[in-house]
């Protein structure tokens, strides 16, 4: 498993499909800040319930200058189902060889009901505009997560 981030490291740049059929490359967001979270799979119930309160919230994180980068294993394909079945807004990239998660440290062992596992570690990575990280969270509850992220960025709109 890779090294989880802190505050101050500068983030892994990647280039992932998204669920439209295009790409999405990380550097290309340049100047704005970018909230990339980690999700280990579509149309879970934990992992629902986050990407509608991220999409809930985009209005308000687009206008404090935060764009929304939410990464899974899953096919675009999946994705897509995903994106129609919830009407998400945000933006949902494929992960399949779960590279760009293990460079994040959202990829290793975990626990899941008593037991050790290897899987994707629900995780958030807040960027500043120049792709330096300023925040850094792993292993974070899936409800009421963006809440909390919204207080500890000062968003209270």
């Amino acid at each position: 498993m890779a090294d989880r981030l802190t505050p101050g490291d500068t983030a892994p740049d990647f280039t992932l499909p998204d669920d439209k059929g295009g790409k999405v490359t990380l550097s290309d967001l340049r100047g704005k800040q970018v909230i990339v979270y980690f999700y280990p799979a579509a149309m879970t119930p934990g992992c629902t319930t986050q990407a509608c309160d991220f999409s809930d919230n985009i209005a308000s994180l687009r206008g404090h200058g935060y764009e929304v980068l939410g990464i899974s294993p899953d096919s675009p394909d999946k994705l897509a189902k995903f994106r129609e079945k919830d009407g998400l807004t945000i933006t949902l990239l494929s992960d399949a060889d779960k590279v760009v998660m293990q460079s994040y440290g959202a990829y290793g062992e975990k626990k899941l009901y008593g037991k050790t596992v290897e899987g994707v570690i629900r995780s958030t990575v807040v960027l500043d505009e120049k792709g330096t990280v300023t925040q850094a969270q792993y292993n974070v509850k899936a409800t009421g997560h963006v809440a909390k992220l919204r207080r500890d960025l000062g968003i209270d709109d």
